[in-house]
């Protein structure tokens, strides 16, 4: 049976989704071409009509998961002030919520340790985006008016970024949420969006 491109392009979707969740959830290691397209009820052979190889998958699922995190700081910062943008996204990211959602979450914290592992391509896509969320806040930064934008945003992101890394590594569960508010608060008080 014979499928149209809309039906192939909507499949290749699923399989990147789900390819993005399980390297959230597992790491790029642990993803196994079989049991992915079980996943989504396709055969194994199937794989080959989307994807060149298991790399190529990697690099889609990687460029997959900075789409989605692309997605989520527009939402918490579209139509807002600057000022409220900022502090709304530096909110979510520093969240118990989103310390808590790693199959959903930014890939930042989940990729870093693993970028020298993965294919040319992944990491391609993981350079760039994490150059596309530093350029974002660099943007809000840049309309507030603060001085050096894409150092501070840099800073920024770095510093997010590890404490969301810490307080998923911390096991001690109030321990981890006093690290969340602590980078939150002062991020915030920082940059004037408290």
């Amino acid at each position: 049976m014979r499928y149209d491109s809309e039906h192939k392009a909507r499949t290749r979707a699923r399989v990147v989704q789900e390819a993005a969740a399980t390297i959230r959830a597992v790491g790029p290691d642990g993803i196994g071409v079989a049991g992915l397209m079980a996943k989504v009820g396709l055969t194994h052979g199937g794989f080959y009509a989307h994807f060149k190889s298991k790399e190529d998958l990697v690099a889609e699922a990687v460029g997959q998961m900075f789409d989605d995190s692309r997605a989520m700081f527009e939402f918490r910062t579209e139509g807002r002030t600057p000022a409220d943008g900022l502090a709304s996204y530096i909110d979510f990211y520093l969240s118990e919520q989103h310390r808590d959602q790693t199959e959903r979450g930014c890939p930042l914290p989940r990729l870093s340790n693993e970028l020298a592992r993965l294919p040319g391509p992944a990491r391609d896509r993981f350079a760039a985006g994490a150059a596309g969320l530093t350029g974002r806040v660099a943007e809000l930064l840049e309309k507030l008016g603060i001085p050096d934008a894409e150092l501070v945003a840099a800073s920024m992101v770095s510093e997010m970024v590890g404490a969301l890394a810490l307080a998923r590594a911390v096991p001690d569960r109030e321990q981890s949420s006093r690290i969340l508010e602590a980078s939150r608060d002062g991020l915030k008080r920082r940059l004037g969006v408290a």
